[in-house]
């Protein structure tokens, strides 16, 4: 078992929902049929946190890399100000799994490989899933990882992971994706990469001798990796490894 220790916050009072449509890049009413997976970005545009949200009976539950949760609850009390919204940590657990979907369990929205996500009283002792493996075969970024300050979240992927509407109102940030989405073709991004050789998380890419990315999550011989595109063009290094872009 390889997943990161999550936290679940239990945001509640009437103006909650419409106080998280106004902060996050998915569109809060989602949660109604289902996970919603969402970022919190900077008003630069900037990733933040990203999170999965789901409806609990007149709340929304909050699921965070645990890393992330106190500057979470401490961002959203700064932005909430008079909203009638109270937010809490709660004593519950994520668990996961990509067999059959539980009755209490719901699918992940950004791949339908990475199964189905749970929130229960107790620990999860039962999952030897891979995380990593999966993350990496279907360009997954991961908090922490892939996922940085400095990330832009269109240049991980977002889109296609189901983490931003473009039809929703207004979110921090929303002008620069906005922008990057309708008037700018991405020059850098999340990449699968083959690795054959020695090279650790964080090592420089280059393409000859000119900087062309980093290495990421890696898994076997292959990896995540964030990369110009311009120059990820043919055989690449990273330390002591040859490194070739496959998507």
């Amino acid at each position: 078992m390889n997943a990161p220790a999550r936290t679940i916050l239990r945001l509640a009072g009437k103006d909650t929902r419409d106080f998280l449509q106004g902060l996050i890049t998915n569109d809060i009413s989602g949660v109604d049929s289902g996970l919603v997976y969402a970022a919190i970005l900077t008003p630069q545009g900037k990733y933040m946190a990203d999170f999965f949200l789901s409806a609990k009976d007149d709340a929304v539950l909050l699921d965070a890399d645990t890393a992330q949760a106190d500057m979470l609850v401490q961002r959203l009390s700064m932005y909430k100000l008079r909203a009638d919204v109270t937010i809490k940590k709660t004593d519950l657990y994520v668990h996961r799994g990509t067999g059959a979907i539980p009755q209490d369990a719901m699918a992940d929205p950004r791949h339908d490989a990475l199964g189905w996500r749970a929130y229960r009283e107790t620990l999860q002792t039962d999952d030897s899933t891979d995380w990593t493996a999966l993350h990496v075969t279907h360009m997954i970024p991961s908090s922490g990882v892939e996922l940085t300050p400095d990330s832009f979240i269109l240049e991980m992927g977002f889109e296609r992971l189901n983490g931003v509407d473009f039809r929703k109102g207004c979110y921090v940030g929303q002008e620069v994706t906005a922008r990057m989405k309708h008037k700018t073709e991405l020059r850098k991004g999340l990449a699968l990469v083959a690795v054959q050789g020695s090279a650790h998380t964080g090592a420089a890419i280059l393409s000859g001798e000119k900087p062309a990315g980093t290495l990421l999550s890696r898994s076997g011989d292959q990896a995540l990796a964030y990369l110009r595109y311009d120059r990820a063009t043919g055989e690449m290094t990273a330390q002591d490894a040859t490194v070739t872009r496959l998507a």
